[in-house]
């Protein structure tokens, strides 16, 4: 019996599903569907209009399988794929994003005393869902997926101060609801 190192059957599975492979496609869908769909709906607060976006964002991701160049993990390309597709549905739901535009904003790191080991994950997912849209899209793309102020402005068609005035109000805003939460947990409120 042959060894096949997994980067080469994972090489094998993306030609075949670049030849239309269903079973190829069926494969990829299955190992990244439930990481993708964990990326969407860190975005969109409606499970099935999150769904709905993976779904739309793997069907591109089949179409431009081909373009996939080898070149940094596959997983990556597919998860930027799905943020770009989450991108897009948010802004034909809402058109534009709630933003202000504030050139200068100083922004203060603070150690938080916050203990958020007391919170679920549920808990967690749910303050972020109570964001605006556009607080939590920037939020999501700086503090989860790591992206940098000029890219999120370029990402979003925003300008830089208004990606960091952004990010500055949707911290505050988990702020508050996390001290409200925990109030609410300890019985204080």
């Amino acid at each position: 019996m042959k060894v096949i190192p997994l980067h080469l059957e994972e090489k094998l599975r993306i030609a075949l599903a670049v030849e239309h492979n269903r079973t190829a496609q069926q494969q990829i869908y299955a190992q990244f569907s439930s990481k993708m769909l964990g990326v969407c709906r860190q975005y969109i607060k409606d499970v099935q209009h999150a769904e709905d976006v993976m779904i739309s964002g793997f069907m591109k991701v089949f179409t431009q399988l081909h373009t996939f160049e080898h070149k940094g993990s596959f997983e990556g390309w597919i998860r930027r794929i799905m943020i770009y597709e989450c991108i897009d549905f948010l802004r034909v739901k809402q058109n534009q994003f709630n933003h202000q535009d504030i050139e200068d904003v100083i922004l203060v790191e603070k150690d938080s005393a916050y203990e958020m080991e007391e919170f679920s994950a549920d808990d967690i997912q749910n303050l972020i869902d109570q964001l605006p849209d556009g607080y939590k899209m920037v939020f999501n793309l700086y503090a989860i997926e790591g992206y940098k102020h000029q890219e999120i402005a370029e990402l979003l068609k925003i300008s830089e101060g208004t990606s960091k005035s952004q990010l500055y109000h949707a911290r505050k805003l988990l702020q508050h609801r996390i001290i409200a939460l925990k109030n609410t947990l300890n019985g204080t409120k």
